[in-house]
């Protein structure tokens, strides 16, 4: 018995005395407590992006857009100020105010209801219109007081109450197509000499283009120390050697003129039939038409 007891009393020793070493709790509970702490790293982490965000400067506090409303400068050029690039300097020197205050922010959002004040006028805004004519004769883009001949303004009275211009300049003899708008921001993109649209002449000469000339403006010339480029320029099938088909980027008709008089010819006539994809089909002499949407969307994408 006492052999046993002592067996017993060995044997109840041994696990009591293993029983730390062979579970081992503590590490795990170890291991599990490691997930946490690198959470709090991740968080830490994440406050100092956050801080890094929160202190970029010039960055306007975002909130939600309300409905109807708009740029400044793009409300300014809608109202046939001057166009959007302009309005960024106007804004930036203080003389734009909305609701009696001035404004310098860029990109500020103009609301329903406000009233934007240009160096001291109220803007109104006006929906932005197209109107494309086939010019007729004895009608100028001259704005000059005591003209002898008509403006063309004439032609278009009563397509719209806002206020429009020419794309570009016509004298009396030229005919053909001539687009007006009150888009400051496409006048100025048609007008300028890095336009890339073409633009399509029917040219009337005193006598008939030789050959060698006309080769001669294909491959381009220099007018008054400027390159011009010509697209295509080729006799009208049909028609005397007189009558000149000339494609070209240029909207100013007096380059036009200026290549066929520099080799001596006299322009008789000049019709454009052609501008930036836009055509005279179904639209008489003398008469003008809306631009269609899909039409709009070609010229701003021009």
């Amino acid at each position: 018995m006492n052999n046993k007891e002592g067996n017993n009393k060995r044997s109840g020793s041994r696990p009591s005395s293993s029983r730390p070493s062979s579970n081992k709790p503590k590490p795990a509970m170890q291991k599990r407590a490691q997930g946490p702490k690198k959470a709090k790293i991740n968080t830490k982490v994440a406050e100092v992006v956050t801080d890094k965000v929160e202190k970029k400067p010039n960055q306007a506090p975002k909130r939600p857009k309300v409905k109807d409303e708009i740029r400044l400068n793009k409300y300014i050029s809608n109202s046939g100020v001057c166009s959007r690039r302009d309005a960024d300097i106007y804004i930036q020197s203080g003389t734009v105010k909305v609701n009696g205050i001035a404004v310098t922010e860029m990109g500020y959002m103009v609301k329903p209801g406000d009233v934007v004040n240009f160096d001291g006028a109220t803007l109104t805004p006006e929906k932005k219109v197209y109107i494309l004519l086939n010019k007729p004769k004895n009608f100028t883009t001259a704005m000059d007081e005591g003209q002898e001949f008509r403006n063309v303004l004439e032609l278009v009275k009563g397509s719209t109450t806002a206020k429009i211009g020419a794309v570009g300049r016509m004298d009396k003899n030229t005919t053909g197509l001539l687009l007006f708008t009150n888009d400051t921001d496409m006048i100025r993109k048609f007008t300028l000499p890095t336009n890339k649209s073409s633009k399509i002449y029917q040219v009337s000469l005193d006598k008939n283009l030789k050959f060698e000339d006309l080769e001669k403006i294909n491959k381009g010339l220099v007018l008054d120390g400027h390159r011009v480029f010509v697209e295509d320029v080729s006799y009208i099938e049909g028609e005397a050697k007189s009558e000149i088909g000339l494609k070209l980027r240029s909207a100013n008709v007096k380059v036009v003129r200026s290549i066929f008089e520099h080799f001596s010819y006299d322009v008789l006539r000049i019709d454009r039939v052609a501008f930036a994809g836009l055509t005279k089909k179904n639209l008489p002499r003398g008469n003008w038409r809306l631009l269609t949407e899909q039409e709009i969307i070609n010229l701003k994408n021009v």
